[in-house]
């Protein structure tokens, strides 16, 4: 068991999920260091915590490694207790591989895989010096399955992944203090759709409009809800977490259909997003 406990570190805490992590952790007693490139957003959570924590914050962009190794530093020196850190920074590109640039591909993948890497290296020397610490490292049940349409950000939540466990056996191998948990969300209800980039190949406005309006039609889990989820996974040292039970669904029909799973989850999705 990990005691939720000291200090926590959360990247992406201006919104959604980060936020709702952000505001949970501080009523079990956590102290918090945010960060987030939307600094009145920042501010604006800074203050609904209030006084009764200890709260710092930073402008970061994940996406620059620079900021990463200052937002860690500044993070251990306010927050000595620090012993858990939270890379839940990232962004969505809504096209086909054909359909999206390199460009465009390079800077989901500075902030969705390798902002979760540079957060891991930054925070790791310090975490081993704690008695117990935690890991937390944002995947995406689009880490599990790889629907079309979503090959930039599939791929790097596969990474994520992948890197994810790799590292836990190597922790855990080397008897180290931190554990470290994945999270694999299903469809959680951010503005991650509508902050979606568009692939400069895509022309149709109304193809965006449709694909937000199926995300937030699908999307039946609460930010608070995916808090608390997370939450529950850092005190039972899980090392997968799945969020809702679109999630669970679908990891459990890759299982049983790995390499042909996508056409009945299509029929399945198609139905969700009409509420049917």
């Amino acid at each position: 068991m990990t005691t939720i406990r000291g200090a926590a570190a959360i990247t992406g805490a201006a919104s959604g999920i980060g936020r709702a992590l952000a505001l949970e952790l501080a009523q079990r007693g956590c102290d918090l260091a945010l960060a987030d490139r939307d600094e009145a957003g920042l501010k604006a959570l800074a203050a609904e915590i209030g006084t009764t924590r200890k709260v710092s914050v930073h402008r970061v962009d994940v996406g620059e490694p620079a900021d990463t190794v200052r937002f860690a530093s500044e993070a251990t020196t306010a927050h000595p207790t620090l012993g858990i850190v939270v890379n839940n920074a990232g962004v969505a590109l809504m096209g086909s591989f054909e359909e999206i640039d390199q460009a465009q591909m390079d800077w989901l993948f500075d902030i969705n895989f390798w902002g979760v890497v540079h957060g891991t290296r930054a925070f790791l020397p310090h975490l081993k010096t704690r008695p117990e610490a935690h890991l937390v490292n944002l995947s995406s049940i689009f880490g599990i399955i790889a629907p079309p349409g979503q090959s930039a950000y599939a791929a790097a939540k596969f990474a994520v992944r992948g890197f994810s466990e790799s590292l836990r056996h190597e922790l855990s191998a080397a008897g180290s203090p931190v554990k470290l948990s994945v999270v694999h969300p299903g469809g959680v209800a951010t503005a991650i759709a509508r902050n979606a980039r568009t692939g400069v190949g895509v022309t149709d406005n109304a193809r965006r409009a449709q694909s937000i309006e199926r995300f937030e039609n699908a999307a039946k889990t609460t930010p608070k809800d995916a808090a608390l989820r997370i939450i529950r996974g850092i005190e039972k040292n899980e090392p997968r977490i799945l969020i809702g039970n679109d999630a669970r669904f679908m990891d459990l029909l890759q299982r049983f259909r790995p390499g042909t799973y996508w056409a009945p989850l299509q029929r399945r999705l198609e139905r969700m997003a009409k509420g049917t």
